[in-house]
């Protein structure tokens, strides 16, 4: 099961997910005030705007770092709502990066569905496959 943590500031909540991460490095290198790795917890919703907070969530590539308003929508209604198209983008030098609706079939025969969006590994090297892991830095992954 994966874990999940949950940061609330009284208007949105965050959602980390750190089996998903990639480290990108995206969140903390853009609001450092709020998510700052070196500290525990490391996500302070206090620190910023929840304007400011979002936007930075939305540049997160793997999609561990997500949000629901707290007086909005729940998460299977944002779920619901994403148009049933997906995205696949790649990332240089990284994962595949499908955003939408997607199911994923597991070699061992797992399902898992998944909104948002999904980084998969594109390099091999990832010990959480099919997902990526960050392992592409590791090995210097060019592709």
């Amino acid at each position: 099961m994966q874990k999940t943590f949950k940061y609330n500031n009284g208007d949105i909540t965050i959602i980390w997910k750190p089996d998903a991460c990639i480290h990108s490095t995206h969140c903390w290198k853009g609001l450092r005030e709020v998510f700052d790795p070196t500290r525990r917890p490391w996500i302070e919703p206090q620190a910023a705007t929840s304007e400011r907070i979002i936007e930075q969530i939305k540049k997160c590539p793997s999609g561990a770092l997500s949000f629901i308003m707290n007086n909005e929508m729940s998460t299977e209604d944002i779920a619901a709502s994403v148009p049933p198209g997906n995205i696949i983008e790649c990332s240089p030098n990284g994962p595949l990066l499908v955003k939408g609706n997607v199911l994923v079939k597991k070699s061992d025969g797992t399902e898992e569905t998944k909104s948002g969006t999904v980084a998969l590994c594109r390099c091999g090297a990832s010990q959480n496959k099919p997902y990526c892991d960050g392992s592409h830095r590791k090995i210097n992954f060019k592709g």
